[in-house]
């Protein structure tokens, strides 16, 4: 198997064009011969090649089969802008570090049992004492980053025809589609500005349980022989510089890919064959960006996670050849390589951009050929 040249990757339709009009010229001067020669070619002795036999019942269709391996496939993740945070709900009393919640009392007194936190450090003893909840609300960030992906496993069809005979050539259609899961994450970390809101709650001047984040308190509902806190805090907001996103992103989607153009076929020999062919193709991506990340700030970690979807076309061409190996008169085994350069596709969202690069995506196929 020989790979296209740099420069065919450069300019991949111009030269699947002239491929396609190489082909198309082979099938004229194949048509231009059959008055001199008999359906499978005329004298065998002419050339050094396998004759075909007329017991092949002049079979000129044929269907494959196979699997696919998808290579050359790579995803560009860009980031720019505010973006919100999922992972916390301050409104509910739910925080980053702990929550706060009504009590079976009503609250009796304004105080609460029903409260927990992650970390010593969020309590300050001075005075009657203060505990302090985070809730990271929102973060500005700013980063690219580009990734490979693969080996992708797919599947590759194609139903094609012969139209014209010339010795042991033979030269017709073919229409091929295929289909493969694509799925490349991202894992680089960015810098990030993190916009944080503090909740003070008075302690009352209780001694407080210690908390550790391998062990943080978590105290119950009943408000019932518990340490109680206030439930009215105290607001403030500040901006982190020097906070970071962690994580990751990903492009999770499905191509499917349709191809027709014209094919030429060869026999070697007896136990050998191989066929070439070239032509438009059109490409299908449906799928979804996700993302699920760390948004770390002033020693405080927030869960932020999300998704967003797109279906979208690209358009492009293919060339492909293929060595086939016949078992037995009704079947061949066969591998082939295929060269489909198609336009790349963005998934788009909120600042967030993933875009999909199929400019030099190569397939290398195995499976069964079916001639009938």
């Amino acid at each position: 198997m020989i790979l296209p040249p740099q420069s065919f990757y450069r300019d991949a339709r111009s030269h699947a064009a002239l491929l396609s009009c190489c082909l198309v010229g082979l099938a004229l001067a194949a048509s231009a011969q059959s008055d001199s020669a008999d359906t499978f070619g005329g004298d065998p002795s002419k050339y050094s090649v396998l004759w075909i036999p007329s017991d092949t019942d002049d079979w000129t269709r044929h269907f494959h089969l196979g699997a696919m391996v998808g290579m050359n496939i790579s995803a560009n993740f860009k980031m720019s802008g505010q973006f919100n945070i999922s992972g916390n709900n301050a409104a509910a009393g739910v925080y980053d570090d702990g929550y706060v919640h009504p009590d079976q009392t009503g609250d009796a007194g304004g105080a609460t049992g029903y409260w927990g936190y992650d970390n010593a450090s969020q309590y300050n003893p001075a005075g009657q004492g203060t505990l302090a909840m985070h809730s990271s609300t929102s973060f500005n960030a700013a980063g690219s980053s580009k990734d490979d992906g693969g080996p992708f496993p797919g599947l590759d069809m194609a139903y094609g025809d012969n139209l014209w005979y010339w010795k042991h050539a033979r030269v017709g259609w073919e229409l091929g589609f295929g289909f493969m899961p694509v799925t490349i994450k991202d894992h680089s970390p960015m810098s990030a500005t993190v916009n944080q809101t503090t909740y003070t709650f008075g302690t009352g001047g209780i001694a407080l349980p210690i908390a550790t984040p391998q062990d943080p308190y978590q105290g119950g509902p009943s408000g019932q022989g518990e340490p109680i806190i206030s439930d009215t805090p105290t607001i403030s907001t500040r901006a982190i510089s020097n906070g970071s996103v962690t994580g990751t992103r990903q492009l999770d989607v499905m191509l499917y890919t349709l191809r027709f153009g014209p094919s030429f076929y060869w026999d070697i020999n007896d136990y050998f064959g191989f066929s070439l062919g070239a032509g438009p193709a059109v490409g299908l991506v449906s799928g979804n960006y996700k993302y699920n990340e760390i948004i770390s700030g002033g020693g405080v970690s927030s869960p932020n996670s999300g998704q967003f979807g797109a279906t979208d076309l690209t358009f492009g061409g293919y060339a492909n050849g293929m060595i086939l190996y016949h078992i037995i008169n009704d079947a061949d085994f066969f591998l082939g390589a295929q060269y489909m350069p198609l336009g790349s596709v963005s998934f788009n969202g909120a600042g967030r951009e993933g875009k999909l690069n199929l400019g030099g995506q190569i397939n290398i196929s195995l499976g069964i050929n079916w001639p009938f």
